[in-house]
C-alpha cells in the first residue's frame, strides 16, 4: 500500500468503534441517573466529539488527493490520541470510584 493513507483506513475503524463506545457510556450515565459523574460525563462527551472529528478527517483523508489527505490523516490521528487519552483517563476515573 502507498504511503499516503496507509493509517486512515485503521483510524476510522477504532474511532467509529470508540465513537460507539462514548456513545454507550454516555447513555448509561444518563439511563442509570448517575448524579455524582458529571466529570466522568463531560470526559466521555469529549472525547465522542473527538473520535467524530478523527472519524470524520480519516474518511476526507481516504478521499482526497495525496498532499491533503496526508495533512488529514495525520490532524486525524493527533485528534484520535487525543481521544483515546480521553477514554484512558474516563476508564481510571471510573475504577477508582468503584474502588472506593
Amino acid at each position: 500500500m502507498a504511503e499516503s493513507n496507509y493509517k486512515s483506513p485503521h483510524i476510522l475503524n477504532a474511532s467509529s468503534n470508540l465513537l460507539g463506545l462514548c456513545f454507550i457510556v454516555l447513555t448509561s450515565i444518563h439511563v442509570l441517573n448517575l448524579k455524582e459523574s458529571t466529570f466522568i460525563d463531560d470526559v466521555a462527551a469529549f472525547a465522542f466529539v473527538l473520535f467524530l472529528a478523527s472519524s470524520v478527517l480519516s474518511f476526507i483523508s481516504l478521499r482526497s488527493k495525496k498532499p491533503m489527505g496526508e495533512r488529514f490523516e495525520k490532524i486525524a490521528d493527533i485528534i484520535f490520541m487525543s481521544g483515546l487519552l480521553l477514554i484512558f483517563i474516563t476508564a481510571i476515573i471510573i475504577v477508582f470510584n468503584i474502588v472506593k
